[in-house]
This record gives structure tokens, sequence and C-alpha cells, in this order.
């Protein structure tokens, strides 16, 4: 690139003045300019500049400032002139103006704290310990987002109260010393000489504001986030990261105590829907202010900044998700606009095309801002009025005319604007603030009336005419909870949401099939907002989102299970936003991928405990949605939940290894095989999981070491933390029960295997069966490979019939023993005739005959097997249907009556008496004579 090719000179009035002001830049940043802007180069442009403006090798403060300012109109000079000539794009353009930022503020803290110290000694906290100013870049430095010319939003913290040591002058408080340095660092970027200026700094984020003090203790300021912290500010602060230098051990020390003050801060430990309201709130006066300035100035109106579809709202539309989720999902506590859009795509909260709309936009207005403020070096973002300068714009950009530019820019920020509203429009407005009208009948019922005994007949009849069969008993629910302390003592603007979704829910029950289900869905409703009424953040979610009332109501009618589930963890009220993820198909691979990531970026085994929890949860939850969509059969709701234990056991083996303080080995050579209904792939909801442990590992200590790491993980399963549980585990069925080992080696596993039958050992069959339905599930995959091979080995030895029949129809009559049915109803799973009958004429089947017939040894399920028995001649294909019609019937309605939350699946004999004959019939011609 030759001089006189530079775009700069031609286009910008500052570059102009620069280069008349410095005839040697000119032929500088033609050279420059033909190689990226980086870190490297800005350090030794700096570096060079100070040498060259010390006095005899001092660099005093004016020197300093001479210095800065030079480097910054190089700077803005040559990243002017990349991006110009199409050569820089946005990251490098907003990447160097923050290295610029972060070097000058860095170079002038190093001179400007020496000069200090020189007077009065190092600043020193109580313990003597060295102390530094620190300072936060908050906004567009902090997400190194920096446009071509705009101000520093700076907060000044330092560790604690203490003095300086003392030196030519009396010594200093910490506070008076880092409020000089602060101010001259101000002086040193923002005042005006004739060099210019470096950057405008901007203080008023700090505590308080103007009329706080210029630089703050961390004390102080956690004080100030705990008593006086606003949502805007939580807003604010997302961004915020030390800017100083980071190297030394006071700076090191900082930054820590820093994140820690700030983190719970910003981010809520639950799911933070409120913050809507905030940012909606927040929006609301930027626009009000924007419009202020543009009434004042009707040239200035079109700002691509703040005006609908502009800048800002892409970072609104990006940080909601930072401010709801980060709590939870560490991944999102990042600062640069489009990686949080990434990583909301991620994670399924926008739609991909959605994302990449949304960066477009937000690459494309940012290209727009740095042209419009490379004109005069001026912090403005509203598009141009003369039309010499739109016609400058335009070719800027590669434009044939303005009106091409206008439509492009349109096009982009009605995307935004769309995006913004579908996020952040008050759902609320209107109607009396809920959507339901004031003179309604919903309205009627919920209001103060609740608490006037007179009008109990007048508001029975308004809920017989909202639809409900049974309207007194729920008056009486309605009436304790108007009345009851919890909803009195809620906060205004909680108790503002209750009411909206109290109203809202009665004006919904008209739609609740059938009706007489009306007033048990609302009724756990209320049970639901009672119980989650203190996390504002539900409220909210259900105040922003009626889809998702609408969702849990659908939940709450379909299921008492449900409905105990989703109050016992509400966070799961998210998952009904989700409509993609609902509709996704299951993929374990990336469900484990992910989970791993978010166990990584967690904060200790606490959290990392409740993470393994929530994301449990959050997919039994989208399963039971898609199952009470009538999605998903039984058996295949079982395989989902099968897997989902599978997928989480294996990554809490992981996880628990990682952390286990005596592991010997990277990868442990441990397995988990599972046993019962996990084992059969019939998990249920709330099945416990029957689990032994095996280990193969040549290590002296291994015994002791998986002894120890398996008391961990059993420990790290079963908890009950904040979160709530993970899984229930029975370890009973392990080689020799409950007097075994918690551990069994593969070697000792087999040796019992396969041992010789003992007679006085009436366990040795019951185990057999039990291995009948065993699979490996977790862990180190070449043992599982060795168990499958055990079990098949154990499957096919030889077996006289008459002494098994006699062994499985003894430990049928103690389990039928154990589960007294003293009703008139039909117990699905443990009478004579039901699920429990099927289960043992497999087993026999299978302990009997895989020997001549391996398709046995396949842990197929009962159903397959029947079939199986059939293609090996124990009975016909329509014997087999009939009974594996049955035990899917069976299986049906105990899965029904789990979801409507009986403990016990009993139902009227008469329900099933075809079917249940069937299985008595059967039982009694294949033990008949045997036993």
């Amino acid at each position: 690139m030759t001089p006189a090719a530079l775009r700069s000179s031609a286009y910008s009035s500052y570059a102009s003045r620069a280069y008349a002001a410095r005839p040697e830049l000119f032929a500088q940043v033609a050279e420059w300019a033909s190689s990226r802007v980086t870190r490297a180069w800005i350090e030794a442009r700096l570096n060079a500049l100070c040498a060259s403006c010390a006095a005899d090798g001092t660099l005093d403060e004016a020197a300093l400032k001479t210095a800065l300012r030079r480097l910054r109109t190089e700077v803005f000079c040559t990243v002017m002139e990349r991006d110009l000539a199409g050569h820089a794009d946005v990251a490098e353009v907003t990447g160097a103006m923050t290295d610029l930022a972060e070097l000058t503020i860095q170079r002038a803290l190093a001179v400007l704290s020496a000069d200090l110290e020189a007077l009065f000694g190092e600043p020193r906290g109580p313990d003597g310990e060295r102390l530094t100013l620190g300072v936060v870049g908050m906004g567009k430095l902090g997400g190194r987002e920096l446009n071509a010319s705009s101000d520093i939003d700076l907060i000044f913290v330092y560790e604690e109260d203490g003095e300086t040591a003392g030196g030519q002058r009396a010594p200093l408080t910490t506070q008076e010393f880092f409020t000089r340095l602060g101010r001259r660092l101000i002086g040193a970027l923002a005042e005006l000489t004739q060099d210019g200026y470096v950057f405008r700094v901007d203080m008023r984020l700090r505590p308080n504001g103007d009329s706080g003090p210029l630089v703050c203790s961390l004390g102080m300021l956690e004080e100030y986030f705990y008593v006086q912290g606003r949502e805007w500010e939580r807003y604010a602060w997302i961004k915020g990261r030390l800017v100083s230098e980071d190297e030394s051990d006071s700076a090191k020390r900082l930054a820590k105590q820093l994140e820690a003050i700030v983190t719970p801060f910003v981010y809520r430990r639950y799911l933070d829907y409120g913050v809507i309201a905030a940012i909606r709130s927040l929006h609301a006066q930027i626009r009000q202010e924007a419009q202020r300035r543009a009434s004042m100035r009707p040239d200035k109106a079109d700002d691509i900044k703040l005006g609908r579809g502009g800048i800002r709202e892409i970072e609104f539309s990006a940080q909601v998700f930072q401010l709801i989720r980060g709590g939870q999902a560490a991944e999102f506590r990042i600062r640069p606009t489009l990686a949080v859009l990434a990583r909301a795509a991620a994670h399924g909260l926008i739609a991909t095309q959605v994302c990449k709309a949304l960066s477009d936009a937000y690459l494309f207005l940012r290209t727009v801002e740095h042209r419009l403020q490379y004109r005069n070096d001026a912090q403005t973002h509203a598009m141009p009025v003369a039309p010499e300068e739109r016609a400058r714009l335009a070719e800027s950009l590669g434009f044939a005319d303005y009106a091409a530019l206008m439509a492009t820019l349109d096009a982009h920020r009605e995307v935004v604007e769309e995006q913004f509203d579908e996020i952040f429009a008050d759902k609320v407005s209107g109607q009396g603030g809920c959507g339901v009208p004031e003179d309604s009948a919903a309205s009627w019922v919920w209001s103060s009336a609740l608490g006037d005994e007179s009008a109990s007949e007048e508001l029975v009849a308004s809920l017989a005419e909202l639809g409900f069969t049974s309207p007194a008993g729920l008056l009486e629910r309605l009436t304790n909870v108007w009345k009851s302390g919890r909803y009195a003592g809620l906060p205004a603007k909680s108790r503002e949401r209750f009411d909206i979704v109290a109203q809202r829910t009665l004006a919904a029950a008209q739609s609740i099939e059938p009706p007489e289900r009306r007033g048990d869905t609302v009724m756990r409703l209320f049970d639901l907002l009672e119980a989650t009424a203190k996390r504002g953040a539900y409220l909210a979610l259900l105040t922003e989102y009626p889809a998702a009332l609408d969702r849990v109501l659908s939940v709450l009618g379909g299921s008492r299970w449900a409905s105990g589930y989703l109050i016992r963890h509400p966070q799961l009220l998210d998952e009904l936003l989700d409509d993609e993820a609902i509709a996704s198909p299951f993929d374990w691979p990336e469900f484990k991928r992910s989970l791993r990531a978010s166990l990584a970026a967690a904060d200790g085994a606490e959290q990392q405990m409740d993470l393994l929890r929530h994301a449990h949860q959050a997919e039994v939850f989208r399963i039971l949605l898609i199952d009470l969509a009538g999605k998903l059969t039984v058996e295949h709701v079982s395989d989902r939940l099968s897997e989902l234990a599978d997928a989480v056991l294996d990554v809490t083996v992981e996880t628990v290894w990682k952390q286990f303080p005596k592991r010997h080995r990277e990868v442990p050579k441990f397995a988990v095989i599972a046993y019962g209904k996990l084992g059969g792939k019939e998990l249920g909801y709330a099945s416990d999981l029957d689990l032994i442990f095996l280990y193969d590992d040549p290590d002296d200590a291994a015994s002791d070491v998986y002894a120890m790491f398996a008391r961990r993980l059993i420990t790290w399963l079963t908890t009950a933390t904040g979160a709530g549980t993970l899984f229930d585990v029975d370890l009973r069925l392990r080689p020799n029960g409950e007097s075994g080992l918690l551990v069994t080696s593969l070697q000792s596993f087999r040796a019992y295997q396969i041992r010789e039958g003992d007679a006085a050992n009436t366990a040795w069959v019951w185990e057999h069966q039990a291995l009948s339905r065993a699979r490996y599930c977790a862990g180190d995959a070449a043992i599982g490979e060795q168990f499958e091979a055990i079990r098949a080995e154990v499957l096919v030895m030889p077996r006289e019939a008459q002494a098994l029949a006699r062994e499985i129809v003894a430990m049928r009559e103690r389990v039928f023993a154990g589960h007294p049915n003293r009703t008139a109803l039909f117990d699905l799973k443990h009478d004579r005739g039901g699920m429990v009958d099927i289960e043992f004429i497999v087993q026999y089947w299978v302990l009997l005959h895989s020997r001549e017939h391996r398709e046995f040894v396949r842990n197929a399920g009962n159903i397959s097997l029947l079939r199986i028995a059939a293609q090996c001649g124990l009975m016909t294909d329509e014997e087999a249907e009939t009974l594996g019609a049955a035990y899917r019937t069976y299986r049906k309605l105990q899965h029904k009556l789990r979801l409507d939350g009986m403990e016990k699946a009993r139902i009227d004999p008469e329900t099933v008496a075809g079917k249940r004959a069937a299985v008595v019939s059967w039982w009694e011609r294949v033990f008949a004579g045997l036993a």
C-alpha cells in the first residue's frame, strides 16, 4: 500500500488532521496497515513512544500523556485504514481498541503508582501485604468489544483498608492513596491536551454513582451489592473484569476476591426470570432518554445503538440468558455478545438460524457504527442527515447508494426488533395487567372477595360458571391460600405475579378435560405456587410466559406423580419453554458430552452433585412431557429412563474418580452392573436401581481402593442435596448379599456364580434368576464384556427341570407372602396371575433352556423372550402373544396408576379377568407336576 492510497485520509476528517499534525504518520500508517493490528504490535509501539518521550530516560506524567495520546492516534488511524480497505473485521477493530485501553491503563498505573509511592510509600494492608489498585473495565471494555471512538466505563477497587508505608511525606490511608492514584489515572487517559486524549472515562457505574467515593474497598462493594445493588447493576457487572495488571500476588488476590463477590450478585443460584422485567424496564429508560435527545436534535434521531433493532437490543437479548441461567450453568458466565448468542443456541434457547441472524446483524451494525465514528472521532451512533455524508457512508460500506444501505440496515433491525420483542415484550400488559378482563369471573374469584365470608355463595357460583364441578371444595382451598401468612408475607412484586398466575389459571380451567379434573388440577397449581412463591423467579417465569403456564396445567392435570415431581423440583418449569428440546430426539452421547462440560466448569463437588441432579431431573421431565402427550409407549418410556440412568451413572463414575484422592490410575478398572428393572430396561419414573460393582485391576491395593471409591460413588448417587437425590440404590444383589463385599473382583464374581449348587444355599437359583435380567451399564466397557461372558456361561449351565421348578415355585411363594393384599382389588404385580408370575415363567425357561436355545441368553425383555419361547416350541405364537399382551397391559396399567400417584398398582379384578386367568393357566401348565 502506497501513501497515496490511504482511504482513511479521504474518508476521515480526524485522520486528515492527524496526518497534517504529524506528517510522518501518513507513511507509517500505510506500512502498519499491511498487517493485522495485534496486542504485541501495540505494546511495541507503546514502548517506543514512551522511550522517545522520556526525558533523561525518565517517563514523567507529562511525557506519559504525550506517549499515550500519540499511541492512540496511531492505533486509531491504522485500524481505520485496515477496516476501510476491507482487511480488518469487527473482531480486529474491537480487539485492537480493547488492547489499546488495557495497555494504556496498565502503563499509566505503573508510572503513576511509582510516582506516588516515591512520596508516600507502598500501600499496605493490615498484615503488611502490598495492595494494588484494581481497575475494573465495564461495558464494552469488559467484554473486549470497544468501538472505535468509545468511552471506557471504569470502577476502581482495592482489597482492604490500610495505609502507605511512608516515604518523603506522611503516610496516607489506602483509601486516600488510591483516590489520588485514580484521579491521576483518569487525567492521564481523558485530559484533553494538544495531542488529544486517549479515552473518555466514565465512572458513573461505581457504587452510588457520582455521589459515591471514587474508589471502594471490596468490603464496601460487597455490602453495597447486598444492601443496595439493583437489577440494572447486575446487568452491568456481567461484563465487569479487571483490566489492570494481573501478574503480582496482590493483583491475583484481588481478582479472586472480586470474582467471589461479583458472581453471586450477578448470577443467582436459581433460574432467574424476574430479570426479564428488570431489563425491559432498563431498556425502556434508555429508549426514553434516546427519544428525549432525538426530540432535541431531530437530525440525530436514527440511532443504531439505542434505537429499535439496534446494538443494545442484541446485547440485551443475549445477556438475559446469562442472568437467567448463569447461576446454574457456569458456561454462560462469559462476556462477548456473540459468544453468548452461540452458547444460547448450543443450549437450544434460540434457534440456530436466529443466532446467525442476530450475529450477522450485530456485525453489520458494529461495522456501520465504526464508519460513523471514524469521520470525526466522535462517540456517535446516529445515521447522517446531510446527503453528501450519506453518500460517503454508503460508499465506504460498498453500497451503490444510501437507499441500498438503508434497505440492508432496516432488514437487520427488523430481525433484531422481532427477536427482542419475543423475549421482552410485556406479556402481562392490558386487561387488568394479567390478560384476564377485570370484570371476569376469574378476576372476581381471586380477589379480596375471598376474605369476605358474605361473598361465599357468589364465589361458588362464579367457580361453577368457570366450569368447576365441585366449586365448594375449591373455594375452601383458595380461601385458605388467600388468608395464609405465606401469601400475605410475599413481597409486593411477587404477590402481584402470584395474583396474575392465579387469575389466569382460573380463567384457563374451562379448557381442562375432563371437567372433573379441573378442581384437582387447579389445587395442584396452587400447591406449586405455594411451594415456589418465595422464589420470585418461578412466579416471573409463569407470568412472563403464558405458554409455560398452559403446559404446567397440562402436566398437573395429567399426572399426580408429575405434579409432586414438579413441586419438588420447580427449576423444571424452565423445561416447559423449550419446544425444541421436547421435540428433538434423545442423543445420549451429546447429553454426556454436555454434562461433562458443565461438571468441568463447576465450582467444587457440591455444585457438581447439584448439576448431576438437575441434568437427570430435566431429562426425566422431558420424557414425562412426551409421555403425557401420548407420544411414547410404556416400553419406550422405560427404555429412555434406562438409557438416561446408564448415561448419568457413566458420567458420575468418571467425575467421582477424577476427585478421588486414592486413585492410582487415570481411568478406573471398575464397572457398574444393573439388575432388576434397570437391568431389564423396564425402569419406571420412581424406580430404585439394583446395582453391583465389579473391578478387574491387578494392583495390590485395588480391593481397598475400589471399596472406598464405591462408597464415595454411592454417596454421590444417594445423598440429598439442595437439588434433591439422584437415585435410590439397592446393593443387596451383590455376591453374598448384605454380608458380602461392596465391590467384587471379576474373578471372584465368576467363581461365585459358577460354583456347584449348595443345598443349604437357597439363594443360589434366585441369584441366577436375577442374573437373567442383569447387564453392564456403566464404567469400564472391557469389564462389561467379560461380565456378559460370565452371565452367558452361567445361564447355559445344565439344570434339572424338577429341582429348578421347585426352587422357582418356592421363591414365588416367598414373594407372594412378602406382599400381602388384603383388599378386594387385584395387585397387578404380586397377586396370582400378575406380572411376577409371567416374569418367573420366563426366568424358568431362560435358566432351563438357554443351553440348547442360546437365543434365551439375550437380555431382550419379557415380551421378546416369550416370542423366543414360541420359536423354541415351548408355546405357540398365539399363546406367546396372549401372555405378552397380558404383560404389556399390566405394565400400561401400572404405569398409569403410578402417574396418578398410587404407590400400589391395584385395580378392579374384573378389568383384567381374562388376562389374569390366562396367566394362572400358564403357571399351572408350566409348573404343575414339576414342583
